[in-house]
């Protein structure tokens, strides 16, 4: 057994407040000595353990009744409970205990103060029931000033909240329930309950599992529990497939989300706005702007769905639609990176399309691949090559229609050309480039007489292998 007086001298060094309760614990003499109880219930009160200090209180009342100090304590603990009627007692008893001048005017300050607690709870109780919850809040307001550890009324205030459609303020109070009572289940259930109906699932298993854990056999904490940790994990993996690229997949696991849980409205406008996200980054634009424009119609603010369907419009080549787009996002967010990036992307291209659109001129899509590249301008190749042409308006015609047709190929079938121009810069135009240049396509027909799209030899040295 280790000697008091080492634990003492130990303890004393770090933890001063601790000598009393050492001393009390190793102490031999009389158990009914209330000063050692009520030291022990000062210093925890000094520490902040106010419901340890309580029983300590309540005994050294028992051991000297007319203890005015400790009764006084014993009532501002009380108070603070919402246990008015005996918090009332106490100070009516310090008031006939022959308490000093000091402590008759703290016991009478209070017992008005519990006073008028009384009044504000029963008129509290009759709006609730009445069903007028913004004056039951109001009154519940006043009262939790005083009687801040009063789990009932933070409880009945939650209630007022959630009938109110406050719900984060509804989990603020319960929280604050279910630590000052033990084996709260009830408000871990409830918490969870609303935590889910606010979209948030990850802290709705949290919550319930917290239910779970004070009773095993909880059934509605259970069966919430299995729905919950249902939809949890076919979110989680929607995620993961989102960030290996598999958009396809993870498209699909959404739309098994809305299933899952078709009552809980948050849980489709989020399951749409991350289908919407997945379109838009596996380029398919129809569909991303159709299912991004549902969740813009309920959340007009959607900083999320309004990037998604900016990128769509811009494979669209609808620019001014993505610029709009841009710029509501950026309303609701002017730091991001990306949004401003997004929106210069954007109006470069508007820009660029009111020029030269080398798209526009093999006629394919800005997500084409290089084969479709190619395949567009062998056709027109073919088509527009100017010995097919007998007139000399038509040959000119053709001419201009043959540069454009093969300065667009050398554009986009060039990786690093292509990147400039899908960035609104027009590699061949001189007057985007530094310091100038000539544009080699500016050039006229007769400088390269002869040219056959399909040879390897030309000004240009096209070269196409076929299997």
């Amino acid at each position: 057994m280790v000697a008091p007086g080492s634990v003492r001298s130990r303890l004393g060094a770090v933890f001063p407040f601790l000598l009393v309760l050492v001393d009390l614990q190793y102490e031999d003499g009389d158990p009914d000595n209330y000063i050692a109880y009520y030291r022990r219930a000062t210093v925890f009160l000094a520490m902040g353990k106010s419901k340890a200090a309580l029983p300590d209180l309540t005994r050294v009342i028992e051991l000297k009744m007319d203890f005015t100090a400790a009764r006084l304590q014993r009532g501002h603990l009380l108070l603070k409970q919402g246990r008015l009627a005996e918090a009332e007692d106490d100070f009516k008893k310090v008031l006939k205990s022959n308490p000093s001048e000091n402590e008759e005017k703290e016991a009478q300050s209070q017992l008005v103060k519990a006073d008028e607690m009384q009044r504000l709870r029963a008129q509290a109780l009759d709006a609730f029931d009445s069903a007028d919850y913004t004056a039951a809040i109001t009154f519940l307001d006043e009262i939790l000033e005083v009687c801040v550890w009063d789990a009932e009324l933070r409880e009945l205030r939650a209630e007022c909240f959630i009938k109110e459609g406050e719900p984060r303020k509804a989990i603020s109070d319960l929280k604050a329930a279910s630590k000052l009572k033990n084996d709260n289940t009830e408000a871990f259930y409830k918490i969870s309950i609303l935590y889910y109906q606010l979209g948030d699932h990850e802290l709705s298993l949290s919550e319930v599992r917290e239910c779970l854990k004070l009773d095993q056999d909880h059934k509605r904490c259970f069966a919430h529990y299995k729905q919950v940790k249902k939809l949890n994990k076919l979110i989680g993996s929607a995620e993961e497939l989102i960030r290996d690229g598999r958009y396809t997949d993870a498209t699909s696991k959404y739309e098994s989300v809305m299933k899952a849980e078709p009552s809980v409205a948050e849980y489709t406008v989020r399951s749409k706005e991350r289908i919407c996200h997945c379109f838009s980054k596996d380029e398919k634009p129809v569909e991303a702007i159709k299912i991004c424009s549902e969740v813009l119609q309920l959340e007009p603010d959607n900083v999320n769905a309004l990037k998604d369907r900016a990128e769509a419009y811009l494979i669209e080549e609808m620019y001014d639609e993505a610029i709009q787009d841009y710029e509501a996002a950026q309303e609701q967010n002017e730091n991001d990176q990306q949004i401003r990036e997004g929106l210069e992307k954007a109006q470069r291209l508007l820009k660029q399309s009111q020029k030269r659109d080398y798209y526009k001129i093999l006629g394919v899509k800005r997500n084409a691949k290089k084969q479709e590249i190619i395949k567009a301008y062998r056709k027109l190749a073919l088509q527009w090559h100017p010995d097919n042409f007998q007139s000399e308006e038509e040959k000119k015609k053709a001419e201009k229609k043959f540069i454009d047709i093969a300065a667009a190929k050398e554009v986009l079938s060039d990786p690093e050309m292509r990147r400039k121009f899908d960035d609104g810069e027009d590699p061949l135009d001189a007057e985007t480039q530094q310091g100038g240049g000539s544009n080699p396509f500016h050039r006229s027909w007769d400088s390269w007489q002869g040219f056959n799209p399909f040879s390897s030899g030309g000004p240009f040295r096209f070269k196409f292998h076929f299997n």
